[in-house]
């Protein structure tokens, strides 16, 4: 019965990966259309609980009047069908109302919206733009993402549910007791137009340092988990105590906006608690001098106690509930910044595939600055033939990696076209274009994952002996072999740690030199590709490498040119501009800028006052 009621949600339907709209209440919904026939149930079954509810006090004040005016010998002759019914409501249906809003609740809703949320947001953001990443905590995204998801499910289900369920009940409430006399209505209409006033003043507020404190509570998660990933940096520097002070500060904010909003919710209790015995004392009041006028009976005053004393638990419960649906809404509204963000990168609507059957690579009249005055790369010009080899030198901040990122358009060129077999790659798909480029960096990032799968990321229908076959190309099958984990898992299948931390940096280098191995892609990038490895390693791997490159379209980027020096051609760039091109030896012979960085070299390196 729990399964059936469990899967009348698919969470990870693969649903539409355009932007999710800004507005607060286009946002819920966008995400809420999936559930709305269960929340749709669930309001309705609150509204009959509620009727119900009411219904069961006014046979509270039946069975008062009966007690006080029935003959005790024919109570039961005489009054058995109202009994019986009274007997119904409370033992078969009320129960079974309960039972079908707990399972449409707790199995068909609880889990599994915000897990369809989480889903459907993480999918967009796995296809968010690089910049998008480089200029926020990752936790604090992914903390983002969380947030956001049960702030959703917390707003919708509390204003399909809760409200319907209230607005019912004193509706019901308020006719019962008028029916006994209109008079009784009155204090229930004062408390309750009183109680509009307090949320109206409350509620805001309550939004308002909710919003604040989402904002302040991702950021103390991203300064701990900023951190937590580069703990071997704090240590190295011996910062333990300067980051207790930066984790301190995002802390205490966070704690002041706790403050804030505990300041207002005492307040608030008090206000609610005051015109609850208010609400008490009028009706109590109204009741005996109504009943010393005949006009009530002992079960109306029954009835009219009854409800004032389950609206002083609900009303506490309510505005708790309100004050969480606009907490939620702080939050909601907090993550609508982060996720509902346009790709600064979009396929194009008619975007296809790309085919690469030479791998001739040309920059037109490129021009990019990443939003800066000075142009990064300026008036770019480069074409590199199918199967050529060449080398980018520069110093640091000559534009080398940015013509690497707009390759792999990571992004967009602000003028100009770059082609791939004649192929603008702002035309294509993303993943077409990056399934086609092999790459190498020199910050080789591992998922927390087994080898066989971090190996295996380019390809993943690769068998286990592919697999193996490129790690013994890497010269990385040796040491894979000893590895092991907290599991217990060993070789293959021995899970690195968060971005490869158990590996050395030249085991990881020696990894994604396996992975690019593996993919096999026609275009290939080497980003200092060998910058972690020793001297001795690197050359036990250079046949390797030369294999890799083999039939292949390739840049490759290295301060230590030596490793470069065999490449077809040289492109030196200095200024986002290329200011030399040709062979090692044609290069040293002009006595240019190459000539200089060659000479300077000391062990294969740039000076560091060369590459400043």
């Amino acid at each position: 019965m729990f399964k059936r009621f469990e899967k009348l949600i698919d969470p990870f339907e693969n649903t539409a990966l355009e932007m999710p709209p800004k507005g607060f209440l286009a946002f819920c919904w966008y995400y809420t259309k999936p559930v709305w026939p269960i929340l749709a149930g669930i309001a309705g079954l609150g509204a009959i609980v509620a009727l119900c509810e009411v219904v069961i006090f006014t046979y509270l004040g039946d069975l008062v009047n009966w007690l006080e005016s029935e003959s005790r010998e024919t109570f039961f002759q005489d009054n058995w069908p109202a009994l019986l019914g009274m007997s119904l409501v409370l033992l078969v249906l009320r129960p079974l109302l309960e039972a079908a809003w707990q399972l449409l609740f707790h199995q068909g809703l609880v889990g599994t919206y915000p897990m369809s949320v989480r889903w459907r947001v993480h999918r967009y953001l796995l296809r968010q733009s690089v910049s998008f990443y480089q200029n926020d905590f990752a936790g604090r995204i992914a903390n983002k993402l969380m947030q956001t998801a049960l702030g959703v499910r917390e707003v919708v289900t509390k204003v399909a549910d809760i409200l319907v369920y209230v607005a019912v009940y004193f509706t019901a409430a308020v006719f019962v007791v008028s029916k006994a006399n209109i008079a009784l209505a009155a204090p229930f209409l004062i408390w309750f137009a009183a109680y509009v006033v307090v949320l109206r003043y409350f509620i805001p507020k309550l939004r308002d340092v909710s919003k604040v404190q989402a904002d302040a509570r991702s950021v103390m998660t991203g300064h701990v988990v900023d951190a937590y990933t580069n703990i071997a940096t704090v240590k190295l520097f011996s910062h333990a105590s300067r980051e207790e002070e930066y984790g301190r500060q995002s802390m205490s904010n966070f704690l002041g906006t706790v403050f804030k909003q505990m300041r207002l919710i005492t307040l608030l209790n008090i206000a609610l608690t005051t015109m609850n015995m208010m609400l008490l004392f009028g009706v109590g009041a109204l009741s005996i001098s109504l009943w010393q006028a005949d006009t009530v009976t002992t079960g109306d005053i029954a009835i009219a106690i009854a409800l004032v004393l389950r609206l002083q638990g609900m009303a506490h419960w309510v505005m708790w509930e309100l004050a969480g649906l606009f907490e939620n809404v702080g939050t909601v509204q907090d993550g609508i910044t982060t996720i509902s963000r346009e790709r600064d990168v979009e396929d194009q609507p008619s975007a296809g595939i790309l085919s690469v059957p030479r791998g001739e690579i040309r920059f037109e009249g490129v021009n990019f600055h990443y939003g800066k005055k000075g142009g990064v790369i300026q008036e770019m010009d480069l074409t590199i033939r199918p199967g050529e080899k060449i080398g980018l030198i520069g110093r640091s901040g000559a534009g080398k990696s940015t013509l690497v990122n707009l390759l792999l358009r990571f992004y967009d060129v602000e003028k100009g076209t770059v082609r791939i077999d004649g192929q603008d790659i702002s035309a294509v798909l993303q993943d077409e274009l990056r399934a086609n480029i092999g790459v190498v960096t020199q910050d080789t990032s591992l998922l927390h994952r087994s080898i066989l799968e971090n190996v295996s990321y380019g390809r993943p229908d690769a068998t286990r002996a592919e697999v193996e076959e490129a790690l013994r190309k890497a010269h990385a099958y040796e040491f894979v072999q000893t590895l092991s984990d907290q599991a217990g898992r060993t070789g293959l299948d021995a899970h690195v740690g968060e971005r490869g931390v158990k590996l050395s940096g030249g085991q990881r280098q020696r990894i994604a030199i396996a992975r690019v191995l593996l993919k096999d892609a026609p275009i290939l990038i080497l980003d200092e590709a060998t910058s972690a490895l020793d001297s001795e390693v690197e050359l036990a791997i250079q046949d390797s490498l030369f294999d890799l490159m083999e039939g292949k379209t390739v840049i490759a980027i290295a301060h230590r040119l030596s490793t470069i020096a065999a490449m077809d051609r040289l492109i030196v760039m200095d200024k986002g501009r290329i200011i030399e091109e040709g062979t090692h030896e044609t290069l040293l012979q002009r006595n240019g800028l190459y000539a200089q960085l060659w000479a300077h070299q000391s062990g294969g390196f740039l000076e560091t006052a060369q590459s400043a």
